[in-house]
This record gives C-alpha cells, sequence and structure tokens, in this order.
C-alpha cells in the first residue's frame, strides 16, 4: 500500500492525502524543547513512507521549525510539496495582538511589507529559493486591519516572481475566502476539523467543494484523545490545555472512548490503529481533502501514515458518522 496522493485545489500541484505537521517541532512554550536530530529523523520517516506534504510556520519556534525542516530537506527538496505560512509577526512591523509566548507578543499582521518581509525570512529559513504553497497564517483584525486586496497583491506578486507556487488560507469565515477568491487564485483553505468538531461541515467544507478548493484538517485528532491512547483515569497536569477542551472533561471523555472502543470490529477488519481509522475516515469526508498530522518522533509518524493508505467502504464511513453524531457533550 502507499499514501493516497491528491491535487491541492487545481494548482497542478499533488502531494500525499496526509501531511506532516511541524508546530511541536519549534520547541517553542507550547511543548517544550525538542531534540532537533530526533525531528529530523521524524520528519525522513515520513518522507520515506510515502508523506511528501511538510507543514510549517515562522511562529513555530520562531523560525526554529522552519529552520529544522530547512536542514531535514537537504538533497531532498525536490522530493518535497513545503507549505509554510505568513501573517504573524514579532519583529516591530506591529499588528493586532494574537498572543503572547516565550517573551514576545505575536502580532496578526497581513500588510504587504509583512508578507514580503516574511516571504524572505522564510526562504532563509528553509534553504530553499521556492515554497510551494503558501498560507496566511491568520486573518488581519483590528485594530490593524488589512484589506484582502492588498494581502493578495502581495502574495500574486511573490507568485509572479516564482517564489511561491500557490495560496492557502488559514482560519477563515466563508466570506473571507470568497473576498480571497474575488482577488485571485487561491488552492487550500487549512482549517480546524475533527470528529469531535465539524462546525466545517455546515458552510465552510461545502463552499470548498463548490470552488475546487482543498481542505485541509488540523488537529484530525484532537489533541490525542482520538488516538484510543487516552483512558477514562487518565490524569492531565494541571497546565496541560486540554484541561479546557470540553471533550476532555471525565463525562465526555467517557462518552468519546465508548464510541472509540465500538470501532474495534472495524479496526481489525482494516487491520490498523484507531488513529489510523480516525485519519482514514476523515479522508473519506470529500476527494479534496487533507489531514495535517502533527509529529515529533519517527515513531509518531509511522503510528499516523496507515491512516493515509487505507480507503475505507462507503457503508463503513457512513456507519462511523452515524456513530459520531449520535455523540453529545454534556
Amino acid at each position: 500500500m502507499s499514501v493516497i496522493v491528491r491535487q491541492i485545489g487545481h494548482s497542478g500541484i499533488y502531494a500525499s492525502v496526509l501531511a506532516l505537521g511541524t508546530w511541536a517541532i519549534g520547541g517553542d512554550a507550547a511543548w517544550g524543547r525538542q531534540d532537533d536530530g530526533i525531528s529530523i529523523r521524524a520528519i525522513h520517516e515520513g518522507l520515506d513512507k510515502g508523506i511528501n506534504l511538510i507543514d510549517t510556520a515562522p511562529a513555530y519556534g520562531f523560525g526554529h521549525s522552519e529552520r529544522v525542516v530547512g536542514e531535514a530537506l537537504k538533497g531532498r527538496r525536490d522530493k518535497v510539496i513545503l507549505s509554510t505560512k505568513c501573517g504573524l509577526v514579532w519583529d516591530g512591523l506591529g499588528g493586532s495582538k494574537h498572543l503572547e509566548r516565550d517573551g514576545k507578543i505575536v502580532c496578526k499582521n497581513l500588510s504587504k511589507e509583512a508578507i514580503l518581509r516574511g516571504a524572505e525570512e522564510s526562504l532563509r529559513n528553509l534553504q530553499t529559493d521556492y515554497i510551494d504553497i503558501f498560507i496566511t497564517h491568520w486573518q488581519s483584525a483590528p485594530p490593524y486591519l488589512t484589506p484582502v486586496s492588498e494581502t493578495m497583491e502581495a502574495l500574486l506578486a511573490l507568485k509572479k516572481e516564482g517564489k511561491i507556487r500557490a495560496i492557502g488560507v488559514s482560519n477563515v469565515s466563508c466570506a473571507q475566502v470568497e473576498e480571497y477568491l474575488s482577488c485571485g487564485d487561491i488552492a487550500l483553505v487549512q482549517q480546524k476539523y475533527s470528529m469531535l468538531d465539524r462546525k466545517v461541515e455546515e458552510e465552510l467544507l461545502p463552499l470548498c467543494e463548490k470552488k475546487d478548493l482543498t481542505f485541509q484538517a488540523y488537529s484530525p485528532l484532537e489533541q490525542g484523545l482520538l488516538t484510543g491512547n487516552i483512558g477514562r483515569d487518565t490524569v492531565l497536569p494541571e497546565e496541560d490545555v486540554r484541561r479546557r477542551s470540553i471533550w476532555y472533561q471525565p463525562q465526555n471523555r467517557e462518552k468519546v472512548i465508548s464510541m472509540l472502543e465500538g470501532f474495534g470490529p472495524l479496526c481489525e477488519k482494516y487491520g490498523c490503529s484507531l488513529s489510523n481509522l480516525v485519519i482514514a475516515w476523515m479522508a473519506a469526508q470529500g476527494g479534496k481533502i487533507n489531514i495535517l498530522c502533527g509529529a515529533r518522533k519517527p515513531a509518531h509518524v509511522l503510528e499516523n501514515v496507515k491512516g493515509g493508505e487505507i480507503e475505507l467502504d462507503g457503508q463503513d464511513v457512513l456507519n462511523m458518522r452515524r456513530d459520531i453524531e449520535n455523540l453529545t457533550a454534556l
């Protein structure tokens, strides 16, 4: 078996349905210090197993994730579809405050100046002369609101220069997608989507299908809850961000675990793990779906990769959806 490959939008770029996310390898306060050597081996493991789409961003470790990815891709750049992002800055350009981490104030800024400067910095970090998919990470917001027309002007200029091949947008509304499309061509929409968070099925996913855009789902395993590795008695540290998730609350976690246990016969049928099955179900939600799974170690990659190889029977997809839709949080 091999990882399924699909076109990104109508860009002519073909990528594995399973993408490797590299936020954690940035080693910022959100994840803690990482071993760069192990991170590089994880990326190589993914490439060796047929995952050719690598996703990163300047904000992941303030450039560190991009630099690690750049090191990992030496001698392999022509084998990889590389995506990175723009629109979050912390270098004095200003913008609308997004968060504060590791002593830095990160701001949303999608001005032409910020995008062009960010692209050059990413190219240096990644040790490449082009980026396959350049994604607006978070959208412009008051009080520093940049017109989409200005943002797209910068992105289209980069595309004309050959510094990027395709444009993507992340964390967007349907109205924002329509506005981007009114200013030029985009290929990909990146948004949170999982069995437990299906809001995008109402409007955004259908819009992507209508406009022939790839929908790239992030957090498909719901921060580990859908892997089957979180038990009923698992105790999360006080500082763990998952404590704020409604699905990690004990009464709701019980419901999720019971549902996952019901998927046991399907895991036996397909010879796969629960996380493989969840990834395969996500990929079956449309012909343009791409699944973004983070990994810090080779073992994480190996655990995820089979999910990008499995094609589920249509009836199994429907039966799983029935169980998922019967799940309600208290």
